[in-house]
């Protein structure tokens, strides 16, 4: 599947995605939220994104206010494709910044100049883009505490509306695996990491932006990336091209990831899903807390069956958790809880 193919096939999806919902019953719900995003899709023409977003509104509708996000390399957008986003309905873009300092991003193997990404934010808001978001990436082997702290503080400069800042995942079949394994590059240890994530929560407070969920902060409420809360909160979502995951009503699927099996399937009016499965009361359950506990917003102790909440109160006593949780109703993560956020989740879950 070529670039110049790929529009056409998500719409094709799209398509398959408004008969089989209205033949589930009734009426389609306009979309409150769209994303685009996995890889790069501003690689893609803006006429080809605006093509997507255009068949969206046709097949469903837009809520009134829809945040209608793309993410975007900072190398592979200009103040000309910015602006035919804009006007094509984008509202939000999130731009994957990384870091500030040159060393790091060539480790990340990452091709724009930090000046691009003040090029790109500036440009966006010129095109009139009502929120901008940055991400950050923090433990990149070599990245020293210095180098973390000028990164942060490049990014607050250009003022965003929304910042994400994520432990880097070093994914299998990279070029950065590979020098891992071979001893060229050493990936640091917990506490570096820690470290890093407190700098970051530091500055950012400081500088008026505010924790939603462990790794995003906003400059205020309306900022919270709305989508994203969806998937947060277990709600309903499409996910439409190659390996795009969907969520409806408890059913969970998936797509096939090759995008020519892909193409294949959407052309023949067949789904494109590998495989699907039913999530039982206990799954949804677990993964409401798994999920929920990370949000500012916390956990609803309703959830928790009584192993649970005696865990939810010995976390409060060992100041991982705010207290008290019982009588807030809510398991709300201190800051120091967020640093362990993994092993709050399976206390609370045993």
């Amino acid at each position: 599947m070529s670039r110049a193919t790929y529009a056409q096939s998500v719409v094709a999806e799209l398509e398959l995605a408004a008969v089989v919902l209205a033949d589930a019953g009734g009426s389609l719900r306009p979309a409150s939220t769209v994303f685009v995003g996995g890889g790069t899709p501003t690689l893609l023409e803006p006429s080809e994104l605006a093509r997507m977003l255009a068949r969206v509104e046709d097949l469903f509708g837009l809520a009134a206010g829809a945040e209608i996000t793309t993410e975007a390399n900072p190398d592979s957008v200009t103040q000309a494709s910015l602006e035919q986003l804009r006007a094509a309905g984008f509202t939000r873009i999130s731009f994957g910044m990384q870091s500030a300092v040159p060393s790091v991003l060539a480790t990340l193997d990452r091709t724009h100049t930090p000046g691009r990404v003040a090029d790109a934010v500036r440009w966006a808001r010129a095109a009139g883009f009502e929120q901008v978001s940055l991400d950050l990436i923090y433990g990149t082997p070599g990245e020293s505490e210095q180098d973390w702290r000028s990164s942060v503080l490049t990014a607050l400069e250009l003022e965003p509306d929304h910042l994400s800042a994520y432990a880097l995942i070093v994914e299998e079949g990279t070029r950065l695996a590979t020098r891992i394994r071979r001893g060229e590059l050493a990936t640091p240890d917990d506490d570096r990491l820690a470290d890093a994530y407190l700098a970051a929560d530091d500055l950012m407070s400081e500088a008026g932006l505010d924790w939603y969920e462990v790794s995003n902060w906003a400059r205020r409420p309306s900022a919270r990336c709305r989508h994203n809360l969806g998937y947060w909160r277990s709600q309903d979502w499409w996910g439409a091209g190659p390996g795009a995951h969907s969520h409806i009503g408890g059913v969970r699927w998936w797509n096939v990831k090759h995008p020519a099996a892909y193409a294949a399937a959407v052309a023949s009016g067949r789904s494109p899903a590998q495989a699907r499965e039913v999530l039982a009361d206990q799954d949804r359950r677990v993964e409401a807390v798994l999920l929920t506990v990370r949000l500012a917003e916390g956990c609803p102790v309703a959830l928790l069956h009584p192993t649970g909440l005696a865990a939810a109160q010995q976390l409060a006593a060992d100041g991982l958790l705010q207290a008290p949780p019982l009588a807030a109703g809510r398991a709300v993560l201190t800051r120091r809880g967020r640093l362990l956020a993994d092993a709050v989740v399976r206390a609370l879950v045993d």
